[in-house]
């Protein structure tokens, strides 16, 4: 973690690792995103999923980013800087992008005529790939190679999947 030097005292950065916050931003986003989508998918229109998602991560990305600026305020005595909050908040806004690409293939299937069910299904396929790009990603980055590489991006697929039966669970056998 860099250190800042600020009034002669050195204190963490809470945005110094902005590409590693970018990574676990987007796992984290593509997996509330299926995770709605895997719940609500056939029981509200496309317009209303998608206003869900995109509120739900909205509202976890600020909270998030919140929790952050107090925490560095308890520990530190004092409050992050305007320009260190637009980095912090800068740094996880894939939380609410990662949501992006599924609800777009979302609305373009029930537009080209997909039914609900369908169209969630093209979403969920969509946010599982997303989670195994981001996990090689992540993995790659963190110089992981042959099985271990794997291990990392299978978790994150995994992640995915576990939103799929899930969704399965739910809607085929509790509803």
């Amino acid at each position: 973690m860099v250190r800042v030097v600020s009034g002669g005292a050195g204190r963490s950065a809470p945005w110094a690792n902005m590409s590693g916050k970018h990574r676990a931003a987007g796992i984290y986003g593509a997996i509330v995103t299926a995770a709605i989508i895997a719940a609500t998918g056939t029981e509200l229109s496309t317009t209303a999923l998608v206003v869900a998602v995109v509120v739900t991560l909205v509202v976890y990305w600020v909270a998030e980013e919140y929790a952050e600026v107090l925490g560095e305020q308890a520990e530190d005595g004092d409050l992050p800087t305007w320009t260190s909050i637009r980095r912090m908040l800068a740094a996880t806004w894939p939380m609410v992008t990662a949501s992006f690409a599924p609800l777009l293939a979302l609305v373009l299937a029930r537009l080209a005529g997909a039914s609900a069910l369908t169209a969630t299904n093209i979403a969920l396929v969509l946010a599982i790939i997303q989670l195994t790009v981001h996990g090689w990603s992540a993995g790659r980055a963190a110089q992981l190679r042959g099985r271990k590489l794997l291990v990392a991006t299978s978790i994150a697929a995994a992640l995915g999947i576990v939103m799929v039966l899930l969704k399965d669970l739910v809607l085929i056998h509790l509803h």
